[in-house]
This record gives structure tokens, C-alpha cells and sequence, in this order.
């Protein structure tokens, strides 16, 4: 069953515009109201979180009377991070999470996530399902069978104390300095009080948001802020989240940014030190840089990729037992801890390595030396397919002939945004910085 709203990453877009409005909220909240609550038995209910988007408002209303008119009960959590929806998810018995955000994205777009009962994302099949309802007719719950909606106060507490028992017994945060950048997003009030909680001494930035500001020239996508932070105040580290939370970008005390690859990279050779790493192996996808596989294998330890998007990291973990995966892009999945990317606890699994070793954030954030990657972005309108194009074809099909044993180029519809990505890796960088190139004029005449 094809899915045409659902993305890598459910559904996203303009806010208030297609598929972004709240009336296509509404029939999303009733389809997947009707999805869980397909046996008919007892009280049902669900958990909306949201990030700090002016949108937001709009959009949990509309899911929460979507929701409440297929007899479902709402249980509203207010601003929160996208892995503390999928523990409450769990936590509350909840038979399906809703996360309203958009990530990293500006504040003018925004999406719709769903868990299940696990707290795990949907798979695609249901997803797929949920999508096919909206087409169809949703029967209505009777009258007397409407659903309640009610705030919880306490769930980013609740949160907060499961995620301090992510970072080992004994150990506290005395006498390191932490900028903690939020992004103004969802993570605003939870990571600096997690951190001080710990004993840290923190700066926070980016925790003042207003609807419109969350990700502008802050968090994991704009690092510089932090990295200036960092500096100015002498930190030991710095510490910047996206809009929701789920992924994380560590800079050294130099304010130098380390990416996932690099954290990733830390965390499987300490975990397999301490017999910790299910499979021996991480989990990962394309994108991820070619120094990383290479750093695995030196160890024994192998990478198995998967198709870009951290639910599908997640899935192939699943499927293989393992725990420990991600992105390039700084979602960090453990599932020894949580269901998803949750930059906050990969963010202590990090502090906690500086604590338990004495080492400086420069020197655990280098692991490996990476090859020589570019990345370049190029946007498309709505109906194009510039990949189709024979005139791209052909230039690809050039451009991998005369990289074919030096490097990979990797070419991709982004799932979130609409925009091709052109990734390669090479040690040639001459070569690479040329069939980049190529590729991206060739589907810049296309579009």
C-alpha cells in the first residue's frame, strides 16, 4: 500500500497549507483515532506533545478533536522533545504518541509524527493504512462515547528523571561548563534543568522561544551561536539540540563541531570495550562518512547501513537486536534507553565519557579521520522530477564511472524538504568537488 502524505518522517510541510492544515489535522487525528481503536473495547487513549511553533496551537487542536470525535481520549503534554513522546507513549499505556514538529526545519513549516504503543515510530504499513482511512468514510464515535481532552503538568518531569537515569550511577557533573544551545525549541526548560540537575554548571542559550524563532541561526543546524557561546564563557563543551529535540551536534572546547558520525563512533568502541555492543555492529545510514566504516572494522566491528531516515535505522535494529545507531545528522538511537533519536541522553553519554576518562571534548571527538564529503542541495518545484530527467541520467551515470573506486556517490530525494540531495565521498578532492558540481548543474538546468 503506497503512501503519498507520509514522508520519511510522517507527514510535513507548510504550515497551513497543504497537507499542513488544520482540517487535514482533524481527518489525521480521526483516521488513526479509528486505526487504534479498531477491536471497539473499553477507553482508549493518546498523548500530543508538541515544539514551541506558533502552528503547534492549530494543529493540537485539530488532532485533539479529531481524536476525541473516534471516542479516543487526549492526553496533552504541552511542549516537549519527540523521544519523551515516545516514553510517555510507553510509560502512560497510551495506544498511540503524536509528536507535532517539524525538527530543524524554519518555524513556517511544521509535521505530524505518530507512535505506537511501544513507543516506537509507525511503520510504514501502518502509516500507509492510516493514510488510506482518511480517503474513506471514519465512523464517529456515539454521542456518549466522545472522547475528554486534559492537560498533564507533569510530563516533562517525568521525563527528565527517566532521562538522568541514562547517565551512570556515581557519576556527576561537577566542575564541567556546558552551553546547551535548544534551539528555542522543545528542549527549552528540559536540558538545562537536566544538566544543573547533575551538577553542571550551565550556560543555556536559545531558550527563550516565541513561536517564530525556534532554529534561526541556532541549534544543531546552526552551530556557530554555539560555538561563540562556547568560547566566550570558556565551556568544557557545548551541547546544541534541533527543534525537537531528537538529535544532537557536541562542539570541543575549541568550539570545532563533531557530528553524529563522530559520536556514534565513540560510543560503539566504548560499548564494545564493556561487551555492551549488541551484534557488534552500528547501525547507520548512506550518509554516513566512509571513515566511520573503516574505524569499525579496524575493531572488529561492523556498519550496516540502511536508507536515510532514523526510522529506518531504528527498524534495521529491530530487526538485527541491535542498539546502537543513527544518523550523520546527530540522531543517536539507544535503545537500551529510548525508542528513538533523543539528543539529550546522547548528549550525557557523551558528558559521561569526559567525566569517567579526565579527556577534553577535542580529543573524544576525533575518532577518525573522515573522508573528504560534499554535500550540495538543490530545490525543485511541486511536479518535478529532475532525477528522471535523461540528460541527469546521463551525467550521474558519467560522474560515478570516473569515481568508481575512490569514492561513492550517493543522489537522493530528501523525504522532509523539497530538494535533491548530491552527496559524494572521495579522497581525489578535486575529482570530488568536480562531479558534485556536474551532477548539481545538470539538475539545476532540469528543474
Amino acid at each position: 500500500m503506497s503512501r503519498k502524505l507520509f514522508g520519511t518522517d510522517g507527514v510535513r510541510g507548510r504550515a497551513n497549507s497543504w497537507p499542513m492544515t488544520a482540517e487535514l489535522a482533524l481527518k489525521l487525528g480521526a483516521a488513526a483515532g479509528r486505526y487504534f481503536r479498531r477491536d471497539g473495547s473499553g477507553a482508549h487513549r493518546v498523548v500530543i506533545g508538541k515544539d514551541t511553533r506558533l502552528s503547534g496551537y492549530m494543529l493540537e487542536n485539530a488532532l485533539t478533536a479529531g481524536f476525541c470525535s473516534t471516542g479516543m481520549n487526549v492526553l496533552l503534554l504541552g511542549p516537549m522533545p519527540t523521544p519523551a513522546v515516545g516514553f510517555l507513549t510507553k510509560s502512560m499505556r497510551a495506544d498511540v504518541g503524536v509528536m507535532i514538529s517539524a525538527s530543524h526545519n524554519p518555524h513556517q513549516d511544521n509535521g505530524i509524527k505518530f507512535f505506537g504503543p511501544d513507543g516506537f515510530k509507525l511503520s510504514d504499513a501502518a502509516e500507509a493504512e492510516i493514510e488510506a482511512m482518511i480517503e474513506g468514510e471514519i465512523a464517529p464515535a456515539k454521542p456518549e462515547n466522545i472522547g475528554r481532552a486534559k492537560r498533564i503538568d507533569d510530563g516533562r518531569g517525568r521525563y527528565e528523571e527517566f532521562v538522568k537515569t541514562s547517565f551512570p550511577t556515581g557519576l556527576r557533573l561537577d566542575g564541567l561548563k556546558v552551553v546547551v544551545d535548544c534551539a528555542n525549541g522543545a528542549a527549552y526548560r528540559t536540558a538545562p534543568e537536566v544538566l544543573w540537575e547533575l551538577g553542571a554548571e550551565v550556560i543555556p542559550i536559545g531558550t527563550a522561544p516565541n513561536g517564530t524563532n525556534i532554529n534561526d541561526r541556532c541549534g544543531s543546524t546552526h552551530t556557530d551561536t554555539a560555538a561563540e557561546a562556547v568560547v566566550a564563557h570558556g565551556a568544557h563543551v557545548g551541547l546544541a539540540l534541533d527543534g525537537d529535540a531528537d538529535r544532537i551536534m557536541i562542539l570541543d572546547e575549541t568550539g570545532r563541531v563533531a557530528d553524529g558520525d563522530q559520536i556514534m563512533a565513540l560510543l560503539a568502541a566504548r560499548w564494545a570495550d564493556e561487551g555492551r555492543l549488541q551484534g557488534g555492529a552500528l547501525v547507520a545510514t548512506v550518509m554516513s562518512n566512509l571513515g566511520l566504516e573503516r574505524f569499525l572494522a579496524a575493531r572488529g566491528l561492523r556498519l550496516e547501513r540502511t536508507a536515510v531516515g532514523d526510522r529506518y535505522v531504528v527498524e534495521r535494529m529491530r530487526e538485527g537486536g541491535f542498539n546502537l545507531g543513527g544518523e550523520q545528522s546527530g540522531h543517536i538511537v539507544m535503545t537500551d534507553y529510548a525508542t528513538t533519536g533523543d539528543g539529550l541522553v546522547a548528549g550525557l553519554q557523551f558528558l559521561a565519557e569526559m567525566v569517567r576518562t579526565g579527556r577534553r571534548a577535542s580529543e573524544l571527538t576525533r575518532s577518525f579521520e573522515t573522508v573528504p564529503q560534499l554535500l550540495k542541495n538543490v530545490r525543485f518545484s511541486a511536479g518535478a522530477r529532475p532525477l528522471e530527467v535523461a540528460s541527469v541520467r546521463q551525467v550521474i551515470e558519467g560522474a560515478e564511472r570516473r569515481i568508481e573506486g575512490r569514492g561513492r556517490i550517493l543522489i537522493r530525494k530528501s523525504g522532509t524538504e523539497p530538494l535533491i540531495r548530491v552527496m559524494a565521498e572521495c579522497e581525489d578532492e578535486a575529482l570530488l568537488v568536480a562531479v558534485v558540481d556536474e551532477i548539481v548543474g545538470a539538475v539545476e538546468a532540469a528543474v
